[in-house]
């Protein structure tokens, strides 16, 4: 007699594969059908350790994300953290190639965040599944037990000194990011629960109200500083790649998830 893990596993494996693929989605092969696009390596996976502080990074375990298959590994690490550069935001409702944020989740959010994330990366990169498809698979994953919230308290590090997110909620445009943060898991709460002040401010706020809840705390400005002054030679190097990621002055101070 299959358990409930099983019976959950199934039920989303046939929403899936049933699942209508809508106008939205790219009917060829490979990156062309996804998107997704190939980044250097060595770049990928600096971006992606960047996320977390100094300390954590030399046994921190890093996914690097291939277009046709989604994240492989890259490094093995052993202490638990698990870094990347997530490129979709499966709550929107089409795909974009200048959606890069690097994070990196603590041992908690390596078992029930990052699974959920290289899911989405995974069905985007198979091509068969629209934007609003796998919104609701990720949705359904979660109402029948196949995904999770954290179970406990927990981090997950975004200090790269650089992002490309979407410019607000609801936002169907991206803007360039130097804001250091960090964020405590916090499922299904508001930010009405916490007092929490407005999106990209000195307070600590509430983002993505549901299951992957997280309330964000900046870092202060002599901290970001520091880290900008550490991080000349990757900020070159991503602006380099690509000129949606070169950070300007009037950039510098604003963004948003």
């Amino acid at each position: 007699m299959k358990n409930a893990r099983q019976v959950a596993c199934s039920a989303l494996l046939v929403m899936v594969s049933a699942a209508p693929c809508s106008a939205q989605a790219q009917p060829v092969a490979g990156a062309e059908r996804s998107g997704l696009e190939q980044w250097p390596r060595d770049l990928e996976t600096t971006l992606a350790l960047s996320a977390a502080p100094p300390y954590l990074r030399p046994d921190a375990t890093v996914y690097v994300l291939d277009p046709a298959q989604g994240y492989v590994l890259a490094k093995k690490g052993s202490n638990g953290f698990t870094c990347y550069v997530q490129r979709t935001d499966y709550t929107r409702a089409y795909f974009r190639q200048d959606y890069v944020v690097p994070e990196c989740q603590d041992a908690e959010g390596s078992r029930t965040i990052a699974p959920v994330e290289f899911e989405v990366e995974r069905l985007r990169a198979e091509g068969k599944l629209s934007p609003d498809d796998i919104r609701h698979v990720v949705a359904e994953g979660f109402r029948v037990g196949v995904y999770h919230s954290p179970s406990r308290p927990g981090i997950a590090y975004m200090l790269a000194p650089v992002a490309q997110l979407n410019g607000g909620p609801g936002a169907l445009v991206t803007v360039p990011m130097n804001m250091p943060h960090v964020m405590f898991f916090a499922p299904n709460l508001s930010s009405g629960d916490v007092g929490g002040g407005p999106l990209m401010g000195t307070y600590p706020y509430i983002v993505n109200s549901g299951p992957m809840a997280y309330m964000i705390v900046n870092i202060g400005e002599t901290e970001k500083a520091r880290i900008n002054r550490e991080s000349r030679s990757l900020l070159s190097q991503a602006c380099a790649y690509r000129a949606y990621l070169c950070l300007h002055e009037s950039e510098s101070d604003h963004g948003a998830r």
